[in-house]
């Protein structure tokens, strides 16, 4: 899970003080060196133990705190004056199923509220960020996209790398393509493994890493990764993400093929990105859902 109100679109044009609400990865350090770069003031809250350290040295200023502590949070942003704030990073929510989590985890006030005002009939991941966003709400805190300061992560539409699917590997990206986005559709995952047009494997709470690695444990014929954008994704949070890690662990695992949605996916090191998959044998291409409608209709 990965993640990114008042206003869907928030774009600001003029500098001022915006908030970052920080998971894992690399997608918080991005935006706050883009925000930076623009002349924006940059208060950091990040989630300890997820949010990277490397974010202290970038922000304007920057606080730590637990995940359940919402209530924290929103009191760090209002110390800072801050009314907009964007969500960005990995937020490792197996923490959540863990034995005696009370216990581990001690939630604060604001956090109880927003479980057993928002999240009772389940917790999918847009439940849950949308909760932490209605939660905000009650402070006046808005929330954006992360990308409005940083769209160049988004990734273009074509072929990324050198090598190029086979004629078997498009053949289980236009198979699996419709299936990965029911599933984004179900908010149960974002990507799917796919052999010889059949699902091996299918990314759930575990994460697309270890959904890469279980196919692999399945299959290691070349599998084919499909990673794509919910059908009405919020561009706020949980957009698709790949890196270099991605890349590495579909190599160890036996994957071939890695195809993702254009202007809806995130890369994160980009040229890194596709250096590392054309040294290792990875093809990326990156497709419009349009297009494979109209392949399969030819």
């Amino acid at each position: 899970m990965k993640v990114v109100g008042a206003d869907s679109s928030l774009k600001l044009h003029r500098p001022e003080q915006v908030g970052l609400l920080a998971g894992g990865g690399r997608f918080p350090v991005l935006f706050a060196e883009g925000a930076k770069r623009q002349g924006h003031y940059v208060h950091g809250v990040g989630v300890l133990g997820m949010a990277s350290e490397e974010l202290v040295g970038i922000c304007d200023s920057f606080e730590w705190t637990p995940i359940a502590k919402v209530g924290k949070a929103i009191r760090s942003f209002r110390r800072h004056d801050i009314r907009h704030v964007v969500m960005a990073g990995k937020i490792e929510k197996t923490v959540l199923f863990q034995p005696r989590r009370m216990l581990r985890l001690m939630p604060d006030w604001r956090t109880l509220h927003m479980f057993y005002t928002y999240v009772r009939e389940n917790r999918k991941d847009d439940t849950f960020l949308l909760a932490v966003i209605k939660e905000f709400e009650r402070d006046n805190i808005a929330f954006g996209s992360a990308l409005d300061y940083c769209p160049e992560l988004l990734v273009k539409h074509g072929f990324l790398t050198k090598r190029k699917p086979t004629s078997a590997q498009w053949a289980d990206v236009r198979f699996g393509w419709d299936i990965a986005r029911q599933m984004g559709g179900l908010d149960i995952g974002q990507s799917i493994a796919v052999n010889d047009l059949d699902v091996i494997a299918v990314e759930a709470i575990e994460g697309t890493d270890r959904c890469i690695q279980r196919a692999g444990e399945l299959s290691r014929r070349g599998f084919t990764m499909i990673k794509v954008a919910k059908p009405n994704q919020d561009m706020r949070f949980d957009v698709p993400t790949i890196g270099e890690g991605t890349i590495r662990t579909m190599h160890e695992a036996g994957g071939r093929c890695l195809a993702i949605e254009a202007s809806m996916t995130i890369i994160i090191d980009s040229d890194e990105v596709v250096e590392l998959a054309d040294k290792l044998g990875v093809s990326i291409v990156s497709l419009n859902s349009d297009e494979l409608q109209l392949t399969e209709a030819a």
